[in-house]
């Protein structure tokens, strides 16, 4: 056993613990520069972003919904009806430099003039923006004709935000969830956010007020070939019994009952709404 040539500082348990200290210092810094740059954070905080949409967030919760999808900004990701493209003003910028976002859209041939509106406006919306929607690829889901929402297992991620009432509505829900399988890689994930129903209740009526049960969602998704990960409570909204004159839409943002009884309304806020997590085996 070597000896000690010099006997140890008194001064190293001094500099042992600035030196911790210091570490500890640099290591906290680093996590809260990463906090503050984290990609998703960073795509809802863009410029181009409409300031009504943004005043939505409090009740989209975009950042830990996204989170709780496992969304990273190399993936390629299939936005199903984006509507005015809420969720595309997040998805884009997040996505365009690594990945890949298809928005699968109305089509285009649609004898529906709400689609067809809703559609023009949304490419209006992508063209008026090159920098950040120049690298969506739009494609269309029109179930059952029309499923091809991106090229056959090449997505990692296939997310839908209020959308399954529409299709229940139709009869064409089985036929989405088919196109979402069938998109997916093996290990990929269907996201899905829909307004909430009690348990139980009948399937009409669901359809009727625009809320659906989990049982029902999740006997889509299994019944296509995917498994339950996980459900959360981001999207929860306690101060909604989903029992209203015009359903869903007697809620903001739609808020269909006009001046009747609005203030009480505005006071529930949005929907109360399930956020499940799918695996395609």
């Amino acid at each position: 056993m070597h000896s000690l040539r010099h006997p140890p500082s008194r001064h190293a348990p001094l500099l042992l613990t600035a030196t911790l200290l210091l570490s500890a210092t640099l290591l906290l810094g680093a996590c809260q520069n990463g906090a503050q740059h984290d990609p998703i954070i960073a795509a809802t905080q863009g410029e181009h972003r409409t300031a009504a949409f943004v005043a939505r967030d409090v009740w989209r919760r975009p950042v830990e919904t996204l989170a709780f999808f496992n969304v990273e900004p190399d993936m390629t990701v299939v936005e199903i009806w984006p509507g005015a493209g809420w969720y595309t003003e997040i998805l884009a910028p997040l996505l365009r430099d690594e990945g890949q976002l298809y928005a699968a859209h109305f089509d285009p041939d649609t004898p529906v003039p709400f689609f067809q509106r809703s559609l023009v406006a949304y490419q209006d919306k992508l063209a008026a923006e090159p920098a950040v929607y120049d690298r969506v690829a739009l494609t269309v889901l029109a179930p059952p004709a029309h499923t091809a929402i991106a090229p056959p297992a090449s997505a990692d991620r296939v997310l839908t935000f209020r959308n399954v009432h529409n299709w229940a509505s139709a009869g064409s829900a089985e036929a989405a969830f088919s196109a979402f399988h069938t998109a997916l890689r093996p290990g990929g994930i269907l996201g899905v956010v829909e307004h909430r129903a009690p348990a139980g209740r009948d399937l009409d009526e669901q359809i009727a007020s625009g809320y659906m049960t989990e049982e029902y969602v999740i006997a889509l998704a299994e019944a296509a070939g995917f498994e339950l990960l996980e459900r959360s409570e981001i999207n929860a909204n306690p101060a909604d019994s989903a029992d209203h004159p015009e359903g869903v839409w007697t809620l903001p943002p739609s808020l269909r009952l006009g001046d009747t009884d609005r203030e009480h309304y505005l006071a529930i806020g949005e929907s109360d709404r399930m956020t499940l997590k799918f695996r395609k085996p």
